[in-house]
């Protein structure tokens, strides 16, 4: 995520040893060394205040400065404390000497700007036309903290999940919502197979070193945990990679000073043994395609905290995998989904990724902050050929929606302007012409009913056309109007039904 990614690589990068004697020693402190093991952020990407305030103290936390008035354990509670102790993130003594440490936080100030310019969005934006809005009210609570959501289109079903652990579903025939069960956390995934039901529970759903997730499944009144101590879980895959019958099961660890990728594979007995391929922070998304045509599905990650990055894990014997690192971003960026889908029709899958989450320290409108296409080379380089702007972008949805035969784009932001744009909350781009990347857009006007926080898309209608479904996080990630957080908490909106209008 963007304030912590900035510290993360920041940090590491100043353990590096350089001999530079042309360039000033700040010069080589912050670009140089940087420069050496990630993408450097742009000093100019946050304004002086951000740096002094917010990433600066915690930077010197990382690095072994450590001060009363920037404690990383400040507030925590004895066992979380130990937990961060336990990460290594923060040395119990400094690994920079206090006159380089000056002569950076002296450099970085310097150089940063007083404020960021949020670069208006100038591309037209029309209201909603290619979809019907049907509001969706699911209980009689006012407000809504939905974690979780999935079109069940076995059942004709949606799928919710919230911060509390309830799970429901939204029966499409009967317009009538059943609860299925309480699981205590909030919920990141969910699928019932007969009387069956899988979930994944995040724990503690505020970042945080205990982990305290579980994957588990529950028959009637009998619950079977499958895995537990997972660590802030916040996406989950079940697919049976090498085709012996049995699914194994994919879990993005978000984490948060630490996370990684875990794969639980099913043993003779049934009992599930776990394997970790990728230990990095921010794992947020997966997807099982057989990416470089060896007849095994392969692994696509995205990472969005610390090193943010989309990683190609491709698949070998045993379960095995070699690990590609095919693109990386910025870390300021805040990293938040991706689509592979083939953009152009040459045959390869393209990425699709968005970035804008918002909610940590450096709250400000980032003119970075978009959707981004990614064209592969056909033998799987990436390179980004069209940027979108839309601050605070972080869900995306390829699909032809209009069905003409290209990819239009279907955007929620969780962080727009809300002051200037918060209709932008949802942008649906129609694509006009692939090759020119001309796009027609509209947006959601009613900013009244939610904070629209997840989305999915599949036919509900059974017309032919695919059709989205969106539900509320009226939760207070960062600041917003005073008149949208009374409307969304005297809000009985709990999902909002997007009918395509095609057919």
């Amino acid at each position: 995520m963007d304030f912590k990614s900035v510290i993360y690589f920041i940090s590491l990068c100043l353990i590096v040893s350089c001999n530079t004697e042309k360039r000033k020693k700040e010069v080589v402190l912050y670009k140089t060394y940087c420069a050496s093991c990630h993408i450097a952020p742009n000093i100019n990407d946050l304004p002086k205040h951000i740096w002094k305030n917010n990433v600066l103290p915690e930077m010197g936390a990382r690095l072994g400065i450590i001060t009363p008035e920037h404690h990383p354990y400040y507030k925590h509670s004895f066992d979380e404390q130990i937990a961060i102790i336990k990460t290594g993130i923060y040395p119990s003594r400094p690994i920079i000497k206090e006159e380089d440490w000056n002569l950076l936080v002296d450099y970085i100030l310097r150089m940063a700007p007083d404020s960021v310019v949020n670069n208006p969005i100038k591309i037209e934006n029309a209201e909603l036309s290619q979809f019907n809005t049907k509001p969706i009210t699911l209980d009689s609570v006012k407000g809504n903290l939905y974690t979780f959501l999935k079109i069940d289109t076995l059942h004709h079903k949606i799928l919710t999940g919230d911060r509390r652990g309830v799970l429901s579903a939204y029966n499409l025939d009967t317009q009538k919502n059943e609860l299925l069960s309480n699981f205590n956390f909030a919920i990141t995934d969910a699928r019932i197979i007969g009387d069956r039901i899988f979930v994944t529970n995040m724990g503690v759903m505020d970042p945080n070193e205990i982990p305290r997730g579980k994957a588990v499944i529950r028959n009637g009144s009998a619950t079977a945990v499958l895995q537990d101590s997972l660590h802030r879980p916040v996406h989950t895959l079940y697919t049976d990679l090498n085709n012996n019958g049995n699914e194994e099961i994919i879990i993005s660890e978000f984490g948060n000073l630490k996370g990684k990728l875990t794969l639980l594979e099913k043993d003779a007995y049934g009992f599930y043994n776990n394997k970790t391929l990728l230990n990095v922070p921010g794992t947020i998304r997966v997807i099982s395609k057989d990416v470089n045509n060896d007849g095994k599905d392969d692994l696509v990650v995205m990472a969005a905290q610390g090193d943010e990055a989309i990683y190609f894990l491709y698949q070998k014997e045993n379960l095995n995998f070699d690990i590609e690192k095919v693109l990386r971003f910025n870390p300021v960026y805040g990293s938040s989904w991706f689509e592979l889908v083939d953009y152009n029709g040459d045959g390869f899958d393209d990425i699709v990724t968005v970035n804008g989450d918002n909610a940590d320290k450096s709250i400000i409108h980032k003119p970075y902050h978009g959707m981004r296409i990614h064209l592969n080379d056909g033998t799987n380089n990436f390179k980004e050929t069209y940027f979108y702007p839309l601050n605070g972008a972080t869900r995306v949805i390829a699909n032809d929606f209009d069905k003409d035969g290209d990819v239009d784009f279907a955007l929620l932001a969780t962080f727009p302007d809300y002051e200037k744009h918060p209709d932008y909350n949802l942008v649906y781009l129609k694509n006009e012409e692939s090759a020119t990347y001309s796009f027609t857009s509209e947006h959601f006007a009613d900013t009244n009913m939610g904070r629209w926080f997840l989305m999915d898309a599949a036919d509900i209608d059974h017309d032919g056309d695919d059709d989205l479904v969106l539900s509320a996080l009226n939760y207070s990630f960062t600041p917003v109007p005073e008149y949208l957080e009374e409307a969304w908490k005297e809000s009985y909106t709990d999902l909002l039904i997007l009918e395509n209008k095609l057919h």
